[in-house]
């Protein structure tokens, strides 16, 4: 697992120990990236089920200026932590433990709105449209920001949700389907 582009092209990441967690793969990060801009001019990104951090940290990479990672698992949290120290990123990322709802929830106190968000949940474990409805009710897009839906290829995301449509829907293999939103 490697970051793909920007300013850490090529650099290794760690991947979360076990199996509680299904890494992006760099062909389909590479993809998803070229479609949802290959370089930002600022602005802020969340990674909701972040695992290692590999889909936010590739953000920063390319311009980002600060990622909020996310994920309930102890292990995974230790991995994002371990690639931003590696990456030298600490200024750029906050991480927590934490559960998806609680998470959206607490952002949305500290008046946070992104640019990017990044939702790859275990898949068929989370439902999207709860989800999506979340962060719409709790204005956490910014006009023209984007959602990334990582899911699996047999599951049919909503087609519309309060103020986004699909921007792009792609299947990458037998079990990888990506849904990108657009406020």
């Amino acid at each position: 697992m490697r970051v793909i582009a920007g300013f850490h092209k090529g650099r290794q990441l760690e991947a979360v120990p076990g199996k509680i967690t299904r890494p992006t793969s760099d062909k389909v990060k590479e993809a998803v990236f070229q479609i949802i801009g290959p370089f930002f001019e600022r602005g802020f990104c969340l990674d909701l089920f972040a695992g290692s951090g590999a889909l936010g940290i590739e953000a920063l990479s390319r311009g980002l200026d600060k990622g909020i990672f996310v994920d309930k698992h102890p292990k995974a949290i230790h991995t994002i932590n371990e690639n931003i120290r590696k990456l030298k990123l600490k200024d750029s990322a906050e991480v927590f433990r934490a559960d998806s709802f609680r998470a959206l929830n607490a952002v949305a106190k500290r008046g946070l709105q992104f640019n990017l968000i990044l939702l790859d949940p275990p898949y068929q474990k989370v439902s999207y449209e709860k989800l999506l409805e979340e962060i719409g009710q709790l204005h956490l897009l910014r006009e023209n920001g984007m959602i990334y839906c990582e899911h699996n290829a047999s599951e049919q995301l909503p087609g519309e949700a309060r103020d986004l449509y699909i921007m792009k829907q792609e299947t990458y293999n037998d079990t990888t389907g990506i849904t990108i939103y657009k406020r």
